[in-house]
């Protein structure tokens, strides 16, 4: 189950509402991390972002501002975890109700 605390629930809001806007790497981070993604960042100039239930990882720059294409491409990874999540939990039947 995925436990979303309320800051990266706002970011994420925001960033689906404003993907132009100047985001940063930690934000990202900090949405990922609420979201179980694991977060890669070698001695290279991004870092990227992969989760065990998808078989596409994401690899962003981390140079600022980030680009609104990575934003966009971010928030998709991000919304198909909890498409998985989702069917997941309706497969186990925690969401019928009684």
């Amino acid at each position: 189950m995925v436990r979303k605390s309320p800051r990266a629930t706002k970011l994420l809001n925001g960033m689906r509402r404003n993907p132009k806007s100047d985001w940063r790497i930690e934000q990202l981070d900090t949405v990922a991390r609420a979201y179980e993604v694991n977060v890669r960042q070698s001695r290279g100039s991004h870092v990227v972002f992969e989760h065990p239930k998808l078989l596409r990882a994401l690899s962003v720059p981390a140079r600022r501002p980030i680009k609104p294409v990575y934003v966009r491409r971010f928030v998709a990874l991000i919304e198909d975890i909890e498409a998985i999540a989702t069917a997941e939990s309706m497969l186990r039947g925690e969401d019928e109700e009684p």
